[in-house]
């Protein structure tokens, strides 16, 4: 593993233990030449679908995607980065129990909408902002209401 601070590509573990409900191993590594520390994390590769996106194209699934639009819509709010993380993880859990090999990037957008709705009531507004695209504030005011009457049932 090289160092992040130096580049020297010899270390020594100091520390490991589980990491993402046993998901991941996360090592606390010394570089032996600058004596700096850092944390690797070492996880299973999980073969996850192609995302078609709207306009045709596929490309990769790309987690950090995901986590950019949440952390917009979080922004201010009290919820915390290890909460993004593990939403970003359940999200992943669930493409690839589906066992498919191409997914529609609406699908993906959806699981979130669903899942940010019970996390964040402003973050959920937020998302679907963009999501959604709303043509003008009637469409937002809509899909408003139905979110309200969703939620009082």
């Amino acid at each position: 593993m090289k160092c992040p601070f130096c580049g020297y590509k010899k270390d020594k573990v100091v520390d490991s233990r589980e990491s993402r409900d046993g998901e991941a191993i996360r090592r606390r590594r010394e570089c032996l030449k600058c004596y700096r520390r850092f944390t690797t994390y070492e996880q299973i590769e999980h073969t996850l679908p192609l995302v078609i996106k709207k306009d045709g194209r596929r490309e990769q699934f790309d987690r950090n995607k995901i986590l950019a639009g949440l952390s917009k819509a979080c922004e201010k709010r009290p919820i915390s980065v290890n909460k993004l993380y593990e939403f970003v993880d359940d999200i992943e859990k669930q493409l690839y129990s589906r066992m498919e090999k191409e997914v529609s990037s609406s699908v993906i957008g959806e699981m979130i909408m669903e899942k940010l709705a019970q996390l964040d009531e402003v973050a959920y507004v937020r998302f679907a902002s963009v999501y959604r695209q709303f043509k003008d504030i009637n469409a937002f005011t809509k899909e408003l209401q139905k979110f309200l009457s969703d939620k009082n049932k």
